[in-house]
């Protein structure tokens, strides 16, 4: 058969573009298909951290790692649910990952970083070490990067072109549909992305989301459709992951990603519905929406006029006078005292009122025995002398696992990123990454850059694996 293509990569976010280069680089002639009117999809929203384990940035920090203490302690944190072959690949993968982008131009300063934004070696979420791998320029540089090298093998792209098909010779895939023009090739890629811009399948595949209810938002990129479950659904491809994805826990009137929405204030505590403090304000995004579920779904964020004043200004949600406005819809609630405010809550006021003692007694000496606070604000860099909250009036505003960030529910892969069908069976010349692979990612998001390096080191290894089908001439099955 003569194919237009030796690969087509459905999908040129970074797990497209991660499987094109990788290909390319290899010597296939490949095509990269995109729906949206730029590449880049969700890594070029991200902070495009990546978590790797054994990487030279590591070690020039004197942190030791190994790819087998990270895939032991993806797999407990996720209590071996998901797939332990495809897992240790991606732990396994991870370090050469980093190599692989390092050549490709990606700067990853061999520096320690306080956050997300600060390019070097961070805390990444509950790691037992640091392997929060932050990149020059953030997702953006990534994407620049490999859309340099795309440019440089010559690797085709076109924009606008949604498939909306697989082309299937017996069990085979041997190309894509695109409107009603056919694309062939020995090898594609579904990298098309997750599901969290479709309602419909938000609600089916991930019915958490909708625990939040008015205030849910999505940061996904508007590609986020799911198109990979229509294909599973016409092609019989196994699904793997359902119920599983990120929700970032945000204030009840946030609607924007912290880049734009700002954060809220250090000082201040999160109760329960009985007036309790229940958790580590800075708890990882891996857990927090955990520990809510816990707590009813929500919890109380309680601050004083001195934390609300304190805010930096210019972001959109977290600011000041953007406070005051809420006040004024009734979502934030504001008391002279906390007495008062335990009232508008319908908190016991008893308790409520020894929680903030608690708290403002053991963060004021720089040091929380009941959650350990102390320690996540020092990862931060930030001073875990807190200044307590005393000065009226107060404000109480709920919690919500709102910010749908990504989605797990994918195709079934097994540890060569090869697509499995609902028997169990490898489909010949079809092969998965990023959200649209189901395996990796599971219920609880081991920690920022988990999705990200997920999405490169399995567009990585789908490129490598088509080339490797090419040279062999025959299906690998």
């Amino acid at each position: 058969m003569n194919y237009d293509y030796d690969l087509i990569v459905v999908g040129a976010g970074g797990a497209g573009l991660a499987a094109a280069v990788s290909a390319a680089q290899q010597g296939l002639r490949v095509l990269t298909l995109e729906s949206e009117d730029e590449i880049g999809g969700s890594t070029q929203l991200s902070a495009g951290m990546l978590t790797a384990a054994g990487t030279e940035v590591q070690s020039s920090l004197g942190v030791e790692d190994s790819a087998e203490r990270m895939f032991q302690h993806y797999m407990d944190l996720n209590q071996w649910r998901v797939l332990p072959g495809p897992t240790r690949m991606f732990c396994e993968q991870s370090s050469t990952l980093i190599d692989w982008l390092l050549d490709l131009g990606v700067e990853i300063p061999s520096q320690l970083s306080r956050n997300a934004h600060m390019p070097g070696l961070t805390r990444a979420g509950v790691e037992d070490v640091w392997r929060g791998h932050v990149p020059k320029d953030q997702g953006y540089g990534l994407v620049q990067a490999l859309d340099r090298a795309r440019r440089r093998l010559k690797v085709d792209l076109a924009l606008g072109s949604r498939a909306t098909d697989l082309i299937r010779e017996g069990p085979a895939v041997r190309g894509v549909v695109i409107d009603d023009a056919e694309v062939t090739a020995p090898s594609t890629v579904i990298a098309s992305g997750g599901l969290a811009q479709n309602p419909d399948l938000v609600r089916t595949y991930f019915p958490d989301a909708h625990l939040a209810e008015d205030a849910l938002f999505v940061v996904a990129a508007p590609g986020s459709r799911g198109d990979h479950i229509a294909l599973a659904q016409r092609h019989d491809l196994s699904i793997f992951g359902r119920g599983w994805g990120l929700l970032l826990v945000t204030a009840e009137f946030q609607r924007f990603h912290h880049w734009q929405s700002g954060f809220p204030p250090v000082s201040r505590i999160h109760v329960n519905s009985t007036g309790h403090r229940c958790m580590d304000e800075d708890a990882p995004y891996a857990v927090s929406p955990g520990i809510l579920k816990d707590h009813g779904g929500h919890v109380w964020a309680i601050f004083d006029e001195t934390a609300r004043t304190s805010l930096p200004p210019g972001y959109a949600d977290w600011a000041a006078d953007r406070v005051l406005e809420e006040v004024g819809k009734g979502v934030v609630n504001r008391a002279e005292t906390i007495p008062e405010l335990a009232a508008r809550i319908t908190v016991p006021t008893a308790n409520l009122v020894r929680s903030v003692e608690r708290f403002n007694t053991m963060l004021g000496h720089g040091h929380d025995e009941d959650f350990l606070r102390h320690e996540s604000l020092a990862a931060k860099q930030i001073d875990p002398h807190l200044t307590p909250v005393e000065t009226g009036p107060f404000y109480a505003v709920r919690m919500l696992p709102a910010e749908l960030v990504c989605t797990h529910t994918g195709l079934r892969i097994n540890s060569r990123a090869q697509v499995l069908d609902t028997n169990g069976r490898v489909v010949p010349g079809l092969y998965a990454a990023g959200e649209a692979a189901g395996g990796i990612l599971g219920e609880r998001y081991v920690g920022g850059g988990n999705s990200v390096a997920h999405a490169l080191v399995l567009g990585r290894l789908a490129g490598q694996q088509a080339a490797q089908r090419l040279d062999e001439k025959e299906p690998v099955t």
